[in-house]
């Protein structure tokens, strides 16, 4: 890509900063770390380990290119990794100042790996914080995202939370995979500081009022499956559109870069967790941050994305 000289190495900043919840200043590329405990695809039963020295470096590096901001959950994992106790071997003692640790809760996997029901109830919501507290080795976490299912009232769920951020256990809350109704009713009971939820160029283009109504409101929208879109756990396994070789070729880019991009790109609050345990990923994933695209280019995409199937 033609934004980096080879004698620098990139560095987040250059995606530009993002006040989350107002005090946690974040760099907007940040890691996603749903891919670090395993090779292939993730969250499944009989998942491939990933070499724990190989994650750990990745981690490292990371933090070295100017990542601070680090997604991740409890149910991150394969049969011989997971991916909070990663971050903590790989960055804790102490964590970076500037770092920021954002984790999920509601889904749950037991110890074999298979999905089980989703904590529904303030005592499971509890036990999977204080689990993540405990494999991330922390006395507080900075977010916690409330994943949820379908379109059922959040509002125990959410208030069940809300009294752990009471108690310290929490500094801010955000949602995951949800609908604008959700974000209200959550908003009624505290603030919330992100949502999360599947977008990308071709990938649910019916949400760009929502990725606006979050701006307009300080949220941060942090889409998930922005590079991989149809591939989604398995990654970016689909072939690339002809719009999107165009311009990344233009740019001397590749396609993922180019997704990235177009990302944060569609505002200020868009934050970007693209995830690998590949390190000339990690590389090339920081470096997005630097790509500006034309507005030749943003009309292009843009067009793309509001065809349907176009991800």
């Amino acid at each position: 890509m033609t934004t980096t000289s080879t004698a620098t190495k990139p560095h987040a900043s250059a995606s530009g900063t993002w006040l989350l919840g107002g005090d946690l200043a974040v760099n907007r590329i940040g890691f996603g770390a749903m891919r670090l405990p395993q090779r292939g695809e993730a969250l499944v039963e009989n998942a491939v380990p990933r070499d724990r020295a190989e994650a750990i470096a990745v981690l490292r590096k990371a933090v070295e290119l100017g990542v601070n901001h680090i997604d991740t959950a409890a149910f991150y994992f394969s049969p011989l990794r997971s991916a909070n106790e990663l971050i903590n071997s790989a960055l804790g003692g102490p964590y970076p100042d500037d770092l920021v640790i954002a984790t999920k809760v509601g889904p749950g996997r037991d110890l074999s790996g298979a999905w089980s029901e989703h904590a529904r109830t303030p005592a499971a919501l509890r036990a999977q914080v204080e689990e993540n507290l405990r494999q991330l080795g922390r006395d507080h976490l900075d977010v916690v995202n409330l994943r949820v299912l379908g379109t059922d009232s959040i509002a125990e769920r959410f208030g069940a939370l809300a009294e752990l951020r009471e108690a310290g256990l929490i500094r801010h809350l955000g949602l995951s995979n949800i609908t604008p109704a959700h974000l209200t009713e959550a908003q009624a009971i505290a603030p919330v500081v992100c949502v999360q939820n599947m977008y990308g160029i071709g990938v649910r283009p019916e949400y760009e009022d929502f990725v606006r109504l979050c701006g307009e409101q300080g949220i941060a929208f942090v889409p998930f499956y922005a590079i991989a879109a149809a591939g989604r756990q398995t990654g970016a396994t689909t072939p690339e559109s002809p719009e999107i070789l165009a311009v990344a070729k233009a740019h001397g880019a590749s396609a993922a870069q180019v997704r990235t991009a177009w990302t944060l790109h569609q505002g200020p609050h868009l934050l970007a967790i693209p995830g690998t345990g590949d390190p000339a990923h990690l590389t090339a994933n920081v470096e997005a941050g630097a790509l500006r695209l034309t507005p030749e280019d943003l009309t292009l995409l843009n067009d793309l994305h509001r065809t349907p199937e176009a991800g």
